[in-house]
């Protein structure tokens, strides 16, 4: 049996597990309870009424937030077009090379960034390193927005902070939206266009209720069920 702390306990006495909450009682409620000793960010979970075995449920992607996410990334630019490497760096990126620059950094192994865009021309470069970048979560993928010929562009989206999602076994599908010191306003904006994305992406063949459940939480506080509107 799972043991928590006094604080968690205390946490989640003040969250009525029976009852399902607003968007804007749910961030609220997040935030009073959390207690976190740092800034926590709130990540919101859908439990979808998918079957992950057929490839056309498993969705995976990444949605811009108005308001980002309230974490800075490091960002690699990756591409030998110099015009988009000046691009990249404007956008925000820590780091723009080219081809022979990417491979001296990919064979030394540590790797000063958070995430990696590429436009298409670098994925076989980038492929012969998969099984380090893969489990470190660096691998670039074009559902994500990672993979473009547009480099530029996507560095710009992901500085202004981006949800990154995909779903998991029992069609679970979690999310970021923000953190504890944002602006109620702001973090319910953001998470209103992620529910928007989500019930947009509901694929063809599931039949019945496709949400069947939405929870919002701090990074360790207590999950809020939350009521969609109709």
């Amino acid at each position: 049996m799972k043991k928590y702390s006094k604080k968690s306990i205390a946490a989640r006495a003040k969250v009525d597990s029976s009852k399902f909450y607003t968007l804007e009682e749910g961030i609220k409620l997040a935030k009073a309870v959390a207690y976190e000793n740092f800034d926590p960010s709130l990540d919101i979970a859908f439990k979808l009424n998918l079957d992950v075995r057929q490839a056309d449920q498993q969705l995976r992607g990444s949605i811009p937030l108005p308001n980002g996410t309230g974490n800075s990334v490091k960002v690699l630019a990756a591409t030998d077009d110099v015009a988009h490497q000046e691009e990249a760096k404007k956008a925000g990126a820590e780091f723009a090379v080219g081809k022979m620059e990417l491979e001296e950094i990919l064979k030394k192994g540590k790797f000063d960034f958070d995430i990696i865009v590429t436009d298409p021309k670098m994925m076989p470069t980038l492929g012969k390193y998969g099984k380090v970048l893969g489990p470190k979560g660096l691998m670039p993928n074009p559902k994500t927005g990672t993979v473009t010929p547009m480099v530029g562009k996507a560095v710009q989206e992901i500085k202004k902070g981006k949800a990154n999602y995909r779903t998991e076994k029992n069609g679970i599908i979690h999310t970021i939206f923000g953190k504890k010191s944002m602006d109620d306003k702001k973090l319910l904006e953001n998470v209103e266009v992620i529910i928007d994305r989500i019930q947009k992406l509901k694929p063809s063949a599931v039949k019945g209720v496709y949400i069947q459940s939405v929870t919002i939480a701090t990074t360790m506080g207590p999950a809020i069920k939350i009521e969609l509107k109709k």
